[in-house]
């Protein structure tokens, strides 16, 4: 689930999720119907995070397991409550994937805004002590695609900061940065990780596992309640497949072929 409506990023993660695919799993990415078209900042992630709630609530298509594509971003546990599928996020993916590959990790994100939402959110999760620095390149989430190869140079550039600070490890901190990792890795010379592909080979194992979220407590399923205009797509013309208003958006699925 690609957490913005900018379709060319919704494309670019589609293809780094099939990418690493095992054969046999299909890839499916849509975006909310409404919602911002990048995410810098709290208020346009709130934001984000209803809009996905509500794409998740109006989409039909069947699939196995859900990979939310925002890093640092909110909504994820209220995936967990409304789905009966694994729920993953691409933060504490690229994380829990670097941290098995070296002592400390470093993450190459956006704009500088976005380094405490970062630290916050790998706080949340118990990820945060071995992080060893969080740092922003100065792009926003829509220049990333304007001159992929100064997008490359200026990552690397941030990204060498990151290891001199202690990092062994390099997570790309944006789901626009993915697809990026080998020419990054091949640059700095130390593993970096694209958190869509952690997230996807991670989805595939729980999923081989048999095993899904947690209802115990937690996550368990939301009470039932009134909850006015909601889903807001519905209201807005668009129907439970998704179709009608508004611009359609990016949410990945990975599905097993035996489905």
């Amino acid at each position: 689930m690609n957490p913005n409506t900018t379709a060319s990023m919704t494309a670019a993660i589609r293809a780094t999720a099939t990418a690493v695919a095992a054969p046999g799993t299909e890839i499916i990415a849509t975006e909310p119907l409404w919602g911002p078209e990048s995410i810098e900042g709290h208020f346009e992630g709130y934001l984000s995070a209803a809009a996905v709630l509500d794409r998740l609530a109006t989409l039909d298509t069947p699939y196995d397991a859900l990979v939310m594509a925002g890093f640092g971003e909110p909504g994820r546990e209220g995936a967990q409550e409304l789905l009966d599928v694994p729920v993953l996020d691409i933060t504490e993916c690229a994380a829990q994937m670097a941290m098995l590959l070296g002592h400390a990790y470093g993450v190459v994100t956006t704009l500088d805004r976005a380094v405490p939402q970062i630290r916050d959110r790998l706080l949340t999760a118990g990820l945060l002590q071995r992080c060893a620095a969080v740092r922003g390149t100065g792009l926003g989430v829509l220049e990333l695609e304007e001159d992929p190869d100064r997008t490359v140079r200026v990552i690397t550039h941030t990204a060498r900061e990151v290891v001199r600070d202690g990092a062994e490890v390099v997570c790309l901190g944006c789901g626009g940065m993915a697809g990026l990792q080998e020419k990054v890795e091949a640059a700095l010379g130390v593993p970096v990780v694209d958190g869509v592909a952690a997230a996807v080979k991670f989805a595939e194992a729980v999923i081989e596992l048999g095993l899904t979220t947690s209802t115990a407590r937690s996550f368990a399923p939301p009470r039932p309640k009134a909850i006015g205009a909601w889903p807001l797509s519905v209201h807005l013309g668009a129907g439970r497949d998704g179709r009608g208003g508004g611009t359609v958006g990016l949410s990945s699925r990975v599905e097993t072929s035996d489905n």
